[in-house]
């Protein structure tokens, strides 16, 4: 082959300019091309990410409920009277309630206890020491007709943040708890049905080995213990029709409504068929706003209760929440009182999650 020597440009195509009119060689143009092609590639690649964790993180199955909301019935009735009086005595006649103040969080053990037995249940008790108290972890457990060895779990925390009455935080998830133990008191689930109430949630205790759920799902794990779902029920008693009334970490603001009308199902991505199973029951079964997330667990309020504990041994676990700081202007502070929680709308959650229960079980 030939090499050819001082070729002319070639004419039929003008040559490329510079933004100062200069003319650019052929292989600073290829270069550029070049790199418009990787753009172009990484542009694709962002995407194809963005639809992926639309598909596994925030789609979810059916739609959330739209529109007024129909009268209570009589069930949704007895389950708004037990709420606020549940709300009341933890919040009102007993209050603040830790490891600070370690009298009160006997106390608050005491009344579930009592309230549990009251409803049936024998209840089960683990003892374990934290910051020097003794703390229990109350249980009450009925038996899977089917399947015993395949246990669903409805949990709630019990304690305050320290100076806090904390009606909502959790005083409306124990109100919750114990209201879905009453109606289940007398059921013959398939698999084995768990309601379980937890110390030590707050901080400074949160996420260390003293904090009550933990204590409890270690012993799952040492047991060989099959839970093959957590529900963490955690700060469901506020809603607003205002719009701007909800926040999020960046950037959901961008998928989710901005009005925090709406009960949200949180789990990480391990436990995103939970949500999705859960938040479809819920859809079909009740009339009233739902949404729900399987997002990584370090991001912003995702594992911020008791579910977290059950993923750090394996279990797939949800946290179903009026999503607390992001809606709810009273969080763990002295105006966390019984008077701010929407009993009515609550009732409706709670029927709505007793059916989201019956289907996890199996009720017969």
């Amino acid at each position: 082959m030939a090499l050819i020597q001082d070729q002319q440009p070639i004419t039929d195509h003008p040559q490329p300019t510079g933004p100062s009119g200069q003319p650019m060689s052929w292989h600073r143009f290829i270069i550029t091309s070049g790199a418009i092609k990787r753009l172009a590639v990484l542009c694709i690649l962002l995407a194809v990410s963005c639809c992926w964790g639309w598909w596994t993180m925030i789609r979810m199955p059916l739609e959330s409920f739209r529109g007024p909301l129909a009268p209570l019935s009589e069930r949704e009735t007895g389950f708004r009277d037990s709420l606020r009086s549940d709300v009341k005595t933890l919040a009102g006649t007993i209050g603040d309630r830790n490891v600070f103040v370690p009298q009160s969080l006997a106390a608050a053990a005491r009344f579930i206890e009592s309230s549990l037995k009251q409803a049936g249940y024998e209840v089960g008790r683990q003892e374990f020491v934290a910051a020097g108290v003794t703390c229990l972890n109350l249980e009450a457990e009925i038996r899977g007709r089917d399947l015993p060895d395949e246990i669903v779990v409805v949990g709630a925390h019990y304690d305050s943040v320290r100076g806090c009455p904390a009606a909502n935080d959790n005083g409306s998830g124990v109100a919750a708890t114990l209201a879905l133990a009453r109606s289940f008191a007398s059921a013959a689930p398939a698999r084995t049905l768990r309601f379980l109430f937890f110390p030590n949630e707050e901080p400074p205790l949160f996420q260390t080995p003293e904090m009550g759920s933990w204590v409890y799902a270690k012993r799952c794990r040492q047991r060989g213990e099959n839970v093959v779902a957590m529900l963490s029920l955690e700060t469901i008693g506020y809603y607003s029709d205002d719009k701007g009334s909800q926040g999020y970490p960046f950037p959901f603001s961008l998928f989710y409504p901005s009005t925090g009308n709406f009960i949200a199902f949180v789990g990480n991505h391990g436990s995103r068929r939970l949500v999705r199973r859960a938040v479809g029951s819920f859809r079909r079964h009740a009339q009233f706003p739902s949404e729900a997330a399987a997002l990584p667990g370090f991001i912003t309020g995702v594992g911020w209760s008791d579910h977290w504990a059950f993923w750090q041994e394996g279990f797939e676990a949800i946290m179903v929440t009026d999503t607390a700081p992001f809606r709810y202007p009273y969080y763990h502070g002295p105006s966390d009182t019984p008077d701010k929680l929407d009993y009515d709308r609550t009732a409706r959650v709670v029927e709505g999650l007793r059916r989201v229960v019956e289907e996890l079980v199996g009720d017969g």
